[in-house]
């Protein structure tokens, strides 16, 4: 593996630059990728959840050279073919009828854009993230977000955080289904202390990403749909990594469809990360709120045509392929061998995921839930795993006492169990 290849450049999320070492990949083809040396890996992570059609989707490449050929840019300020063709897109599988879209080129410039709109729409100030959520790095992102990594920065104002559904390590000590949803009644007080008429949005992923991969019990969803109701709230749904197929419905929420949110914000699958571009889904009384009010805001690359033709053509090939169901059903049976897996490695204290969105939380204990390492430190056990399917040609998702699983969705299923084969030898190892 080369030291430092790219010396000029700084990379995201590292603690000190002078750790990254990694190699320089020179191309991909579904599922897979391979760096300058040859050397091949499985895609078990998307790239951070967003290659939803792995690398080089032929549909894709062609779609972005067609654009490409009949006209790279244009300006919001001007109509473009594309453009309108994914907003209407994305509002037919939302299911918010009569809805708009507001584009982006990311998913933290969506939170912050979504911010502003529920302030404006509402005349309210304040907005609820919860812990262990995460919404982006810019400034109300980040501080919307309840993640170490915002532990450094100067927070923003008006931003409220509650306890969140996490079940394995509930933090009201409670089990369900016997608390009767004591993390739903919690943010239903949360609203009453910090006062109702101040609080503008409530921002919920509705599948937690790599902060745990959790989400509410039961009617934990629908409970807050109807707390937003009852005060005036905005709901909004942070469908950046659950959008577009990756838990087995075209947006997460939809596991519980008669509790629409308000907004949805979006990014990563919207083009199967193949260019950047983000968006902010708005349900017909939002949008209908800037018929007669100003939208005092926007972004030069808002809508690029190029973008927006991948966009068009990934919502193309989840529909003609049939991925949405596809990862409904794969997620199913990846569920279960990761479930034959924990019976075999005390190390995995949890198995949790929806559709092809799942996780190994790992554990020191498993009768006392011990982690093996404090939240969010790695734990060097799952570190060296890593490293080792790495070597192996598999590249799984990590963080913390997380092990994540998350493949392209047309990831082929013996691809996909050959890969899963690596990690259970690993995790028979020393822990």
């Amino acid at each position: 593996m080369p030291t430092n290849n790219e010396p000029y450049v700084l990379h995201t999320w590292q603690q000190r630059q002078t750790d990254w070492n990694a190699p320089t990949v020179a191309g991909g083809a579904g599922a897979w990728f391979w760096d300058e040396s040859g050397q091949r890996y499985l895609d078990l992570s998307s790239q951070a959840q967003c290659n939803h059609l792995g690398h080089q989707h032929p549909d894709l490449v062609a779609a972005i050279q067609r654009q490409a050929g009949e006209l790279c840019f244009i300006h919001n300020a001007w109509g473009a073919r594309p453009r309108a063709e994914l907003a209407e897109r994305i509002v037919a599988k939302s299911g918010l009828a009569g809805g708009k879209v507001f584009f982006t080129t990311s998913g933290a410039e969506s939170t912050e854009h979504a911010i502003k709109m529920a302030r404006w729409i509402t005349g309210r100030r304040k907005v609820i993230g919860r812990y262990r959520s995460y919404h982006g790095a810019t400034s109300n992102a980040i501080t919307l977000s309840g993640d170490n990594r915002n532990w450094g920065v100067v927070a923003a104002p008006d931003v409220v955080h509650a306890l969140p559904p996490y079940c394995y390590r509930c933090p009201f000590g409670q089990s369900y289904p016997t608390c009767k949803l004591r993390c739903a009644q919690h943010l239903a007080e949360l609203i009453e202390w910090e006062g109702p008429e101040t609080i503008a949005a409530l921002f919920v992923e509705p599948v937690v990403g790599t902060n745990g991969l959790f989400f509410g019990p039961g009617d934990y969803w629908r409970e807050l749909r109807a707390i937003c109701d009852r005060y005036g709230i905005l709901l909004v749904a942070d469908e950046v990594m659950t959008g577009f197929g990756r838990t087995g419905e075209w947006f997460g929420w939809q596991h519980w469809p008669e509790a629409a949110p308000d907004m949805m914000l979006l990014a990563k699958g919207l083009t199967a990360a193949h260019l950047p571009l983000g968006a902010v889904a708005l349900n017909q009384r939002c949008a209908a709120f800037f018929d007669d009010h100003s939208l005092p805001t926007g972004l030069t690359y808002a809508g690029h045509p190029l973008c927006c033709a991948a966009g068009v053509a990934a919502m193309e090939v989840y529909e003609r392929d049939g991925l949405v169901q596809r990862s409904r059903e794969l997620g199913q049976w990846l569920l279960t061998r990761l479930q034959e897996m924990a019976a075999r490695h005390p190390v995995i204290g949890e198995v949790r995921g929806l559709g092809l969105f799942a996780a190994l939380e790992l554990v020191a204990d498993r009768e006392t839930r011990q982690p093996l390492a404090p939240w969010p430190q790695m734990p060097p056990s799952l570190k060296k795993l890593a490293a080792e399917a790495q070597r192996r040609g598999v590249a799984p998702g990590t963080r913390g006492n997380l092990l994540i699983i998350s493949p392209p969705l047309n990831i082929l299923r013996e691809d996909l169990e050959w890969g899963l084969s690596v990690l259970d030898e690993l995790l028979g190892g020393e822990w």
